[in-house]
């Protein structure tokens, strides 16, 4: 990190130190992840005992060009997981503010909560702070959280997608496409 980077940190923790639990309890977490139809993303750990040689257990198979992805958005309440959805295409403005208004809004719905109620986070991608995005979040009464630049590990939603990721890492065979991963991750996120 750069010591701007960590400038930012010390002066979102300094901004949010009185912050209660009920405060935090208003926030809406939320970010954009990516899951490989056919494994990680990176490397994968196996134990073995010394002197075992590789077997299948120890070792996973490959594919050229890692068989595909999906990208979804999702979020998070304190009383649990938001509606998501799957993003097809390059995600913009016109996009994100969609998802805004349809799995936002639903997730607000359900969990009977109005916008002027929560307290949004997102991160600072160009598509969260265009022109559109502020417009919409202004003209339906939402408070944004400020946000510093590179803090992956300061949300909790990071939590909720490795969970999500081991979820379907359990599944006994790899989807047969695209279409089957998604599938899975709606009967996990649900």
């Amino acid at each position: 990190m750069k010591k701007s980077h960590r400038q930012a940190r010390l002066d979102f923790a300094l901004a949010h130190k009185d912050w209660t639990i009920e405060d935090w309890k208003r926030v809406v977490w939320s970010d954009e992840t990516r899951i490989n139809r056919l494994g990680s993303d990176g490397r994968k750990w196996a134990w073995k005992k010394q002197g075992e040689g590789l077997s299948d257990r120890l070792v996973e198979g490959t594919v050229k060009f890692g068989g595909g992805n999906l990208m979804m958005w999702g979020c998070m309440l304190w009383e649990g997981p938001g509606f998501a959805c799957k993003m097809d295409g390059k995600m913009d403005g016109d996009l994100y503010v969609k998802i805004m208004q349809n799995e936002l809004g639903e997730t607000l719905a359900y969990y009977n909560r109005r916008p002027q109620d929560v307290i949004f986070q997102q991160d600072n991608d160009p598509k969260h702070t265009c022109k559109k995005s502020k417009e919409y979040f202004q003209k339906q009464d939402y408070q944004v959280l400020s946000w510093p630049a590179q803090p992956p590990d300061l949300n909790p939603i990071e939590h909720l997608w490795c969970h999500l990721k081991k979820k379907l890492g359990e599944y006994k065979t790899q989807p047969q496409g695209i279409l089957e991963l998604w599938e899975r991750v709606q009967e996990e996120w649900d």
